[in-house]
């Protein structure tokens, strides 16, 4: 009995000292070691992306975000914040831009609700852009699959250019070039599509004179 005791208590003691030296390894060296190498390496990566200006964040190029104008009841919670002309406008998000509730609406294309919405959106972005809506792009009137995506279409950056020209008091030629400069080719020159990262042509925007 005393041998089976003992036998035992080895087995235990044995497992509890590989808890520990895996607890070590796999939760304190392997993650020290992972964010010293990315640190080192990829540290804007790492740090999520940022954007900075004047030594503020402004964002990620990673993720969307609103370029709203600010409420007139900021309290108000039922207050829908409405788009500055001034600047181009992301996809929409259905999570509100928020990385907590990244995803899409769940909404398949032939649900009622998602049909009607694209519509209203359809004839919103034309009034707002001062377009044919049968001009309006697709990723104008549709989020993408995280509710995050930074980049819109070429088509849409453009189809922006006249009235972000008008709000801003410059010529439509001078915005167009901007808008020109900043289409990203394809990835390796055949993945992906063409696009234009929002914050990145926005923050261009602000120093357009």
């Amino acid at each position: 009995m005393s041998k089976l005791l003992t036998s035992a208590v080895r087995r235990h003691l044995s497992a509890l000292r590989m808890l520990l030296l895996l607890t070590v390894v796999t939760g304190i060296v392997y993650p020290l070691a992972v964010t010293g190498v990315a640190q080192a390496a990829f540290s804007d990566r790492a740090n999520g992306s940022e954007v900075k200006q004047n030594g503020h964040v402004v964002g990620s190029s990673l993720l969307g975000q609103s370029f709203n104008l600010p409420k007139k009841n900021p309290d108000n919670p039922d207050e829908v914040a409405k788009p500055d002309p001034k600047w181009f406008q992301p996809r929409p998000s259905a999570g509100g831009y928020d990385p907590l509730a990244s995803g899409a609406s769940n909404l398949g294309p032939n649900n009622p609700d998602l049909v009607k919405s694209i519509k209203d959106l359809r004839k919103a972005v034309a009034a707002f852009d001062g377009v044919d809506p049968a001009s309006v792009p697709a990723d104008a009137l549709t989020s993408s699959g995280s509710g995050l995506d930074p980049d819109i279409s070429p088509a849409y950056a453009y189809e922006q250019v006249n009235r972000v020209a008008k709000a801003r008091g410059l010529t439509a030629d001078a915005v167009h070039k901007l808008v020109a400069d900043h289409v990203v080719n394809r990835d390796l020159g055949f993945l992906g599509a063409k696009r234009v990262n929002v914050l990145d042509l926005n923050r261009a925007l602000a120093k357009l004179r």
